[in-house]
């Protein structure tokens, strides 16, 4: 007979599976069977299939075998590694490592000889492998957008950007149900029912009903869906000031790319769904704008951050740093961690091999060798965001007597 526990733990997954846009249990009802907590599913999106960690996802490897380590200069990343130790040096692990470099004397975090002997004395390289033991995988950039907008809504500042709603749930088991620590949902209570919270186009016809949270209206709506995709980003007002807004929550819904539904539509072509081209489409399509937005049910919402200096905040809290700080899988990638990256340039095939800090998160950002470069604040850093999706190869740097689980 089943563990009462494990049996409620299947009945648990089978309700959330089915009622919250998350991926279906292993063994899951009829399509339309009543569901006992919303009694009646709501029309969904075909699910996203979760990508699963490796079982093997870090291999032991030699700082020879690091691609590109000989060549590197360690030294723009020694900042960003000191911002990472104040949330390393909390782990037993890393206490010591990060005691070091941060009494390390300033002359010599000058010297690139003296921090490249620092980090391989120290440090010990794990090479991040797929789930079919293959090494490579995919490398996107980010960027902290430029919008314009005001804090009223008239003339072209018409579409709003919203602080997380009151009426949102978040449901989180990782206490009761250790197995599912990284299962987070979003909803929303009906009478006695707990139903999916609202999809982005739901939360576009229920404009009037959230306008207590919108904290800036923006000119541009194809400009705001991309500073949801980058988490953070400045708007200019009128008066020449800006606001900067960070990632304050998600509404539960899964991520559906727009480029990949541009594709299956025969709008564009695979090499020109970039964020430029995608752009593009938007501009010469204003009719189907809706609909192209209407793709993808996910929607971000934001807090106002009062930093007015450095770049934005990543998962940790930190600052990140343009070219050194990479948005990673947790699962695999430790927050915090330096992370050696061999990948190319944006459409390019030269060489871009560096020392990162993983310091940050996103929701299309799954799977082991998978990572996302921030390229930092702009138009000119958004150009090579938006062309940037390479082929790369990671290597996560750990203290010598670190153990993977």
């Amino acid at each position: 007979m089943m563990p009462t526990r494990s049996l409620r733990l299947l009945v648990l997954l089978g309700l959330l599976a089915g009622c919250a846009g998350q991926p279906p249990a292993p063994v899951k009802p009829p399509a339309c069977a009543p569901c006992p907590v919303c009694q009646a599913c709501p029309p969904q999106l075909p699910p996203t299939p979760p990508v699963q960690p490796p079982a093997r996802p870090l291999q032991a490897a030699r700082w020879e075998d690091v691609q590109g380590w000989p060549g590197e200069d360690p030294g723009a990343a020694w900042p960003p590694f000191l911002e990472s130790c104040k949330h390393l040096q909390k782990q037993a692990i890393w206490k010591d490592t990060c005691a070091a470099a941060l009494a390390l004397p300033a002359e010599e975090a000058r010297d690139p000889a003296r921090l490249k002997a620092f980090f391989e004395a120290r440090l010990k390289p794990w090479q991040v492998a797929n789930p079919d033991d293959s090494k490579e995988g995919l490398v996107t950039g980010y960027y902290e957008p430029l919008l314009k907008g005001a804090r009223h809504r008239g003339g072209a500042a018409r579409h709003p950007l919203y602080a997380p709603p009151d009426d949102m749930l978040t449901l989180d088991f990782g206490d009761l149900y250790p197995e599912l620590k990284n299962l987070r949902l979003r909803g929303r209570v009906e009478g006695k029912k707990v139903l999916p919270y609202w999809s982005r186009a739901e939360l576009t016809e229920r404009q009037g009903q959230m306008k207590d949270k919108v904290l800036v209206w923006v000119n541009d709506p194809i400009e705001a869906f991309f500073l949801e995709i980058q988490g953070s980003g400045r708007v200019q007002l009128p008066d020449g000031s800006l606001m900067r807004l960070g990632y304050a929550d998600q509404n539960g819904q899964p991520y559906h790319s727009i480029g990949r539904w541009l594709i299956n539509q025969n709008e564009l072509k695979p090499e020109q769904a970039s964020m430029e081209g995608i752009k593009a489409w938007a501009k010469a399509h204003p009719e189907r704008l809706e609909e192209l937005l209407g793709a993808n049910p996910s929607y971000v919402f934001f807090r106002i951050l009062t930093r007015s200096d450095g770049g934005p905040l990543g998962a940790l809290g930190l600052p990140l740093t343009p070219g050194r700080s990479l948005a990673v899988d947790p699962r695999t990638t430790p927050l915090g961690a330096p992370v050696f990256l061999a990948t190319t340039w944006p459409n390019d095939s030269k060489p871009l091999e560096r020392l990162m800090l993983a310091q940050d998160t996103g929701g299309a950002i799954r799977g082991a060798v998978r990572a996302d470069f921030f390229w930092g604040f702009g138009p000119e850093a958004g150009a090579l965001a938006g062309r940037m999706k390479q082929k790369g190869r990671m290597w996560l740097l750990m203290p010598a007597d670190y153990a993977p689980k």
